[in-house]
């Protein structure tokens, strides 16, 4: 296979990646070549990640002790640090009256913030918070769109100490209580709306609800987006944004530097059982891992303009604040990429000479299906790289990258989680690029493709699941409300492999030593890149009279996953369109639109273990043509056949 794109050795020269391995092969000249460079980053740990400190510029007290052995749940990476996230991103630099944010909307609003000026509103806001009785250790929640103050609620959350946890505002009452629940915040920065495709969507009732279901909570900030002056009268502990920052308006910023190990935010993925879970990562642990991924897998610079499409919902929007750690410029767009027109992102790019964009699979097949091409109608030139993540990408989606869009730029598809807010497997801008194929593993990553029996498989095309056999700095510090055992943690990512990390996906390597993604291999459903669990589609949907029980999982469908509901009925009833519809419009309205199955079907039967639990594995493989695994499991292997070959999901 031809590569669809190799960097030339003037670009190569050029990338942080490039400069990076040349200094490691000064002291280890059998680092040669990205394998070697590689072998030695997972080989020598303690060296790897003092040097990415060095090299990357992390702002803070290192301590005496590099790597502190143990588990990959026990290992403690800098265990005698000190750091503030926030004092990262922040830090003065040459140029304070340049671009370090820039806002923009669908409609074409467009907010800039300097360097200056974006400290001054994380000062205002962490004086506020801090005169409020907010303390280090609170959790400060926003139920917020992808505007600019979102970034500065965590930015300045962070400054003072707390926690911060977000969630976007598409998501309903239910869905943002399931999470803020667990995690109990003192604060609420949420918006009075959002605007999608051209619409208003009021969220001030929304906001109302939730407050009021949230006990610990004692001020809610409300933001205004839809209104400059919103109503807050209903709202419990209600005050506007610009009342609460105001009186502090000229107060100097200030970072409480804490152990490295202390809880920066609390990111939400699910499972298959209960509410989602709370993944409570480490300040240093994920400054370090983006410092990685954005200076050497993506050559983000000093000066860079970079943009991810995201919500505040998803790890991309944590992976792009830390950018500005970097002294790249964060460009942040909210609404929907088609709105006005299909070139939305592309007109974005052109406007604001962006370095770096980012873009899920989904999107680029769908402006591939539209007949986008940027290539005849946009100035790119100032673009280097495109990243891709959320789903697997597929070949055609490489090919209209380099054929729609521009053929001289890194497509760096990429792949990791929630779960580490950071990357297993990425880009190198040194390497080739071949269709359909990742890179290769990430730098510090010791990634590996195990069998069922847990046995590492190198032959390429060979499927297995992607796991991670050493320890790496931002792996979780756990579940927020975890047991003292931790054990629903260790029961997420080690029990399928003892002492070693999995987390769902199926995989295989290429010829080039490349990676392919499959999708996911549990029964978490990734709706539009972020990972959903089936027991939030339950709650809602089993409330319906006549539903009894119903099973969801993911099916691989033109390149991308779509999410596909059976339900079975009581007595003799029969899911009729209306049937469908109330459901749809429930999980829209309580859980989110990323809910919504793309099909709804009737079974009289769901498959079930002999321990009683359905087994959404088996109507998964079932549904994508794959062999079921552990049939012998299950009590009731005969209901599987009314799930094979439905007309309902052909189309």
């Amino acid at each position: 296979m031809e590569p669809l794109w190799t960097p030339t050795a003037e670009r190569v020269a050029a990338t942080q990646m490039d400069a990076f391995q040349r200094r490691v092969t000064a002291r280890y000249p059998e680092v040669t070549d990205a394998a070697s460079l590689h072998a030695w980053s997972v080989s020598e740990l303690a060296e790897f990640w003092q040097r990415i400190w060095d090299d990357c510029g992390v702002i803070g007290d290192a301590g005496n002790t590099v790597f502190e052995p143990g588990d990959l749940r026990t290992a403690r990476f800098f265990p005698n640090s000190s750091v503030s996230y926030a004092e990262n991103v922040l830090a003065e630099r040459p140029g304070a009256n340049s671009e370090a944010l820039i806002a923009l909307t669908e409609d074409g609003e467009r907010r800039t913030y300097t360097w200056k000026e974006l400290r001054s509103e994380v000062a205002a806001l962490a004086a506020a918070l801090t005169a409020d009785g907010m303390r280090a250790g609170d959790r400060i929640a926003a139920y917020m769109p992808h505007v600019a103050e979102t970034m500065i609620t965590f930015l300045a959350a962070n400054a003072i100490g707390a926690t911060f946890t977000s969630t976007s505002s598409d998501f309903g009452v239910a869905g943002v209580v399931d999470r803020f629940g667990q995690t109990q915040p003192t604060v609420l920065v949420a918006a009075d709306g959002y605007r999608y495709g051209g619409k208003s969507f009021d969220c001030l009732d929304r906001i109302a609800d939730v407050a009021a279901q949230l006990p610990t909570l004692r001020r809610t900030i409300v933001v205004g987006v839809l209104a400059d002056a919103p109503d807050v009268d209903h709202i419990p502990h209600g005050v506007r944004w610009r009342d609460y920052t105001a009186p502090h308006a000229d107060t100097p910023l200030t970072f409480l530097r804490l152990p490295g190990d202390h809880p920066v935010y609390i990111l939400y993925s699910s499972g298959t059982t209960g509410k989602p879970k709370c993944i409570t990562h480490r300040a240093l642990g994920v400054l370090l891992m983006h410092l990685k991924e954005h200076q050497l897998h993506c050559d983000i610079r000093g000066g860079d303009r970079v943009m991810y499409f995201t919500t505040c919902g998803w790890m991309m929007w944590n992976w792009l604040v830390s950018v500005m750690a970097s002294g790249a410029t964060a460009v942040l767009f909210d609404g929907s990429p088609f709105h006005p027109s299909p070139t939305a992102l592309f007109d974005v790019a052109e406007r604001e000479r962006l370095t770096l964009l980012g873009l899920s699979a989904k999107y680029i097949d769908s402006v591939n299906k539209a007949g986008v091409r940027p290539a005849d109608t946009h100035d790119l030139s100032a673009l280097r790289t495109v990243c891709s993540t959320g789903s697997p990408l597929s070949e055609e989606g490489f090919r209209w990258i380099y054929e729609s869009m521009k053929p001289d730029l890194h497509l760096a598809s990429i792949s990791g989680g929630t779960d580490l807010c950071g990357c297993f497997v990425g880009g190198d801008p040194t390497r080739p690029v071949y269709a359909g194929e990742i890179q290769g593993a990430a730098l510090g990553m010791a990634v590996e493709i195990f069998d069922s029996e847990g046995h590492p498989v190198r032959e390429p095309g060979v499927k297995g699941e992607l796991v991670c056999t050493q320890p790496f700095p931002s792996v979780p510090v756990g579940f927020w409300g975890d047991d003292a055992s931790h054990r629903k943690f260790r029961a997420a990512y080690f029990e399928r492999f003892p002492g070693v990390w999995a987390h769902g996906d199926f995989a295989s390597w290429t010829d080039h030593e490349g990676v392919v993604i499959h999708g996911r291999s549990d029964a978490t459903l990734n709706a539009g890149g972020v990972r959903i669990g089936t027991a939030e589609i339950y709650a809602q949907v089993e409330h319906l009279p006549h539903v009894v029980e119903c099973v969801a999982v993911g099916q691989e469908w033109d390149g991308d996953t779509r999410i596909v509901l059976f339900v079975k009925l009581a007595d003799d009833h029969q899911l009729t369109d209306e049937l469908q519809a109330e459901m749809r419009a429930l999980l829209r309205a309580n859980a989110s639109p990323r809910h919504v199955p793309a099909r709804i079907a009737q079974v009289t039967e769901v498959p079930r273990t002999r321990s009683n639990k359905i087994s959404e594995l088996a109507v998964a493989d079932v549904v994508n043509g794959r062999e079921v695994r552990n049939t012998e499991a299950l009590a009731n292997p005969e209901s599987l056949l009314q799930y094979k070959d439905r007309p309902e999901l052909a189309s």
